[in-house]
Order: C-alpha cells, then structure tokens, then sequence
C-alpha cells in the first residue's frame, strides 16, 4: 500500500486527485479499496454506537485497523482513528468518549500507547509526520492535547489534568515579508520524565525537557527546561520549590 505526504489545506483543494484519494490520504492513510473498505465498514459500523454493544464491538473491531492492540482495551463512543495502522496500544487502556489519535505522515511511526494509559474524553493526539509516545499508566483528563511535528515523550505515570497542551512544534517567523502561514514547520520536541504532574490548563512548548517526578501548577506556560523533582508555576513557568 501507497502512503502519502499530506498538508490539509493543499489536499483538500487540489486538482490532481480524486475526493477518494484525497479521503484516503488524509483519514486511512493508505490507498487501495481494500484499505478503504475495510476502514469504512468498521467505523460506519460501531463508531458511534452507544451502550455495551457499541463497547464490545469497538473491541473486537478496532484492532482490525490498528498496527496493534493488547488486551482489555475499552474506546468510547465516537473515538476516531486516522492513519490507525501507526497506532499501537498496549494491555488495559481506555479510550474515552470522542478522541482523535491521529497519526498522520509519511515517514513517522506514529502513536505508541504503553500498558494501563487513560485518555479522557475529547482528547487529541495529533501527529504531523511526527511521533507520540505515552509510556505505562499515563493518565490524561479531558479535552487535552498532544501535537507532534517531531517526538512527544510523556513518560510512565505521569498525571496530566484536563485543557493540558504538549504544544511539540510550530512554524518558523523570521521572513518579515512572508506570513508565518506561508513559512515552514519546525519542531524541536519534547520529553517528559517518568511520574510528572501537570495541572488543568498547563501549556508546555516545543524543545523542552521536563524532568522525572517534577510538579507543574495549574494554568503554567512552560517556556524552558524543568529539572527534576522541581516543582513549577506561573506565566511563563518558574521553578519555585523542589519537592524533596
């Protein structure tokens, strides 16, 4: 199967492909009608269906699409999977209601989800031709999000509160006379150490390290590096206690 290079905005208008193609570069990411089909078939059939059928269905259906899928593995009603043969996903997870793991791109390996992860409801994992990695028992609240141009890290344990972004690259600015729409992507990443905190509303940039067992406050905008232990706040983020 055929994978393909995709910029939203560019595929959707261009001339040079069909709206079958276009569909299958963005959402199946892989051509071919038995890609297509079988990609359809599944999330026609049980997406959103509620209820323990609409659970039990998902469970033996999903991993059909999936690179792979361990055991016990519950997804919420309306969860949508794009590229889903680059997301793999370990024993005892849950999916909630309405997330997005999309893994998007041509040269990435996409969306790895370690043993005993949760991820709340209207949660985005979203790649563009970058990496997420979320390691064993990471548990993200709802309505927060992951990008990644390059690799996003989030090591085992970590606790990530509801409205949290890991912001994992963005677009260069430095020609005055170009709009930074116009301008490349760039993306540094960032690594998350094992057993970190982040509260509700926490806003975490490109390039950045933050070290095991650290604390972010709730609302933080973190701007630089984190070392270890140390706990954060504020607007931009300031270490202001160490936890030992």
């Amino acid at each position: 199967m055929e994978e393909i290079a995709v910029d939203i905005q560019k595929e959707l208008f261009s001339e040079r492909k069909s709206k079958v193609q276009k569909y299958c570069d963005l959402f199946v990411g892989r051509r071919g009608l038995g890609a297509l089909l079988k990609y359809e078939l599944i999330t026609c059939l049980c997406s959103h269906m509620g209820g323990a059928a609409g659970l039990l269905l998902r469970a033996r259906l999903y991993p059909r699409l999936l690179g792979s899928c361990g055991k016990n593995v519950a997804f919420g009603r309306g969860v949508t999977l794009r590229h889903p043969h680059k997301i793999f996903i370990g024993d005892d997870v849950v999916i909630d209601d309405q997330c997005l793991l999309d893994a998007k791109g041509t040269d990435n390996t996409g969306i790895r989800i370690g043993n005993g992860v949760f991820i709340g409801r209207n949660t985005i994992l979203s790649c563009k031709n970058g990496n997420i990695t979320l390691g064993d028992h990471v548990n993200i609240g709802f309505n927060a999000e992951i990008f990644s141009g390059s690799n996003v890290t989030l090591g085992r344990n970590t606790l990530v509160a509801a409205y949290t972004y890991f912001i994992g690259g963005g677009h260069a600015f430095d020609k005055a006379e170009v709009t930074v729409l116009e301008q490349e992507r760039c993306s540094a990443g960032i690594e998350v150490g094992e057993g970190c905190w982040f509260g509700a509303g926490v806003k975490v940039m490109d390039g950045l390290h933050i070290g095991e067992q650290a604390i972010v406050g709730a609302g933080a905008v973190v701007t630089r590096d984190i070392p270890a232990f140390k706990i954060a706040a504020g607007v931009p983020a300031k270490v202001i206690k160490d936890r030992r």
